[in-house]
């Protein structure tokens, strides 16, 4: 973008002042006309340089550059540069991030989440900023909030009177415990998580930009493949944590069982290591079940500990992990040889090494290195929504929060590839992507994850009327 002509935005809570251009070219003084040459003739209806209001549509010889539409701004937004400047000339946009970081079950997927998220706004800096007028910080309202509902939303509540958005809001129990303020506010988010009902707007308050399938979907593909690739199946399970995470996922194995015949033997709720202890419990459910298939919504640590029991106490059936069950770091447990033996991780896109050109982008951001999990991918691919918005209403001249409200339910996202494009006009069902990526752990591999196959669905999940939420807290 042009440089010629910079203008700034001064932001307050409740209000909206005036346009501040700086003229740059030449060096002369902007207000000095020219003079015309002496034996030009100046008649009193062609203007000269110092030009009426009236008589502006006969332009002077060199014609002036167009001042660029006003863009509203309010909450979130200020006039200086952003703390780590990259546009001096650039105001400052900020958004949120509420994560698990330190002792939560995501806490090693959260710690990627917001690196990947880091990286990817500061290229977004390195390119102008938003509209070429605003840089945006992602770090300067980061919070850890354990995937604990209470903390999050007291976190939520010290940070956003500063933020225009949240890029982060992790956890599914999390994020539908400031939905409610968040409406209220104004205040769009992304999540990381993938509960059904973030993909309706009678649930979601239209706030929640969410990225691929969801849990009960993503049980679906799943169970598709099994059946379709791997070998033909009369019964499945599901281990899950309780709520939005688990049910939801659960929801689309009965849905599964119900349209194939298959039968659907039970949900064995469970919780985090930190909360139960141990997965002793999950695993004795796994084998008394008898069940062919076991689908796990469960943290990495809990995946590997149930996958590595049962198998070790002589399960012979197939695992399928929901996204968030996976994380490298497992393969240097006990559980490996079972993980590679018996289990199958679903996941929305490709892992870091994929070949998208928003894979590309994100392997130059690293430097050639690897990120230490797939949470660094994840809050890459997450960020593009929020940027379509920003930019959508930034096109709009509406960057208050109710601006980009409005934006966030008339975008679409352009993921560079990693995703299929996303048309936030389209509700529910509607614009839900039904399509994921299928792995398995090898240690072989530098992602210790394997690519079986992209683009993946099955019958079953393209026939399913998804016409509401799968389950509904």
């Amino acid at each position: 973008m042009s440089k010629l002509t910079r203008w700034r935005r001064h932001a307050a809570a409740l209000s909206v002042v005036a346009l501040v251009l700086a003229a740059c070219g030449n060096g002369e003084d902007a207000d000095e006309p020219d003079a015309p040459d002496d034996d030009e003739e100046v008649v009193d209806d062609e203007p000269d340089d110092d030009v009426d209001e009236d008589d502006a549509d006969e332009p002077d010889d060199a014609e002036e550059d167009a001042a660029p539409e006003e863009i509203e701004t309010g909450l979130g937004i200020t006039e200086e540069p952003c703390p780590e400047e990259v546009n001096p000339d650039n105001g400052c946009i900020y958004l949120g991030i509420l994560s698990d970081l330190s002792e939560g079950p995501f806490a090693p997927l959260g710690v990627e989440i917001v690196a990947g998220q880091e990286d990817f706004w500061e290229r977004v800096n390195q390119d102008g900023g938003i509209a070429g007028q605003f840089d945006v910080n992602v770090t300067e309202y980061t919070r850890d909030t354990l995937y604990d509902p209470q903390t999050h939303s007291s976190e939520y509540r010290s940070i956003e009177p500063d933020i225009l958005a949240l890029a982060q809001t992790l956890g599914t129990p999390p994020t539908e415990a400031i939905l409610p303020d968040m409406d209220i506010d104004n205040v769009v988010g992304h999540p990381a998580g993938w509960w059904s009902g973030q993909q309706f707007s009678d649930q979601d308050q239209g706030l929640i930009l969410d990225s691929g399938y969801s849990y009960c979907m993503e049980a679906q593909v799943g169970l598709d493949y099994v059946a379709d690739e791997v070998a033909d199946f009369d019964s499945v399970f599901v281990v899950g944590f309780p709520g939005d995470y688990g049910g939801d996922f659960n929801a689309g194995a009965e849905a599964w069982a119900e349209a194939t015949g298959a039968e659907h033997l039970g949900f064995a709720e469970t919780g985090t290591n930190a909360l139960v202890g141990n997965q002793d419990a999950a695993v004795g459910a796994v084998l008394e079940s008898g069940a062919d298939v076991v689908g796990l919504a469960v943290g990495p640590a809990e995946a590997a500990e149930i996958v590595g029991g049962a198998v070790a106490e002589g399960f012979e059936g197939q695992f399928i992990g929901s996204v968030p069950t996976w994380n490298p770091g497992i393969m240097d447990s006990p559980a490996a040889p079972a993980l590679e033996a018996a289990f199958l991780h679903i996941g929305p896109w490709e892992p870091f090494d994929g070949g998208s050109d928003a894979h590309a982008a994100m392997q130059d951001a690293m430097g050639g290195e690897m990120p230490a999990n797939d949470g660094y991918t994840f809050g890459w691919i997450w960020s593009y929504p929020l940027l379509s918005v920003l930019e959508n209403a930034a096109a709009n001249g509406d960057l208050t929060r109710e601006g980009v409200r409005a934006a966030a339910g008339e975008t679409v996202v352009d993921y560079e590839g990693a995703l299929p494009d996303r048309d936030y006009s389209l509700d529910g069902g509607e614009g839900a992507p039904r399509v994921a990526v299928v792995s398995r752990p090898n240690s072989e591999v530098d992602t210790q994850l394997e690519v079986l196959a992209t683009d993946v669905t099955g019958e079953t999940a393209e026939a399913f009327d998804y016409s509401e939420p799968c389950i509904v807290p």
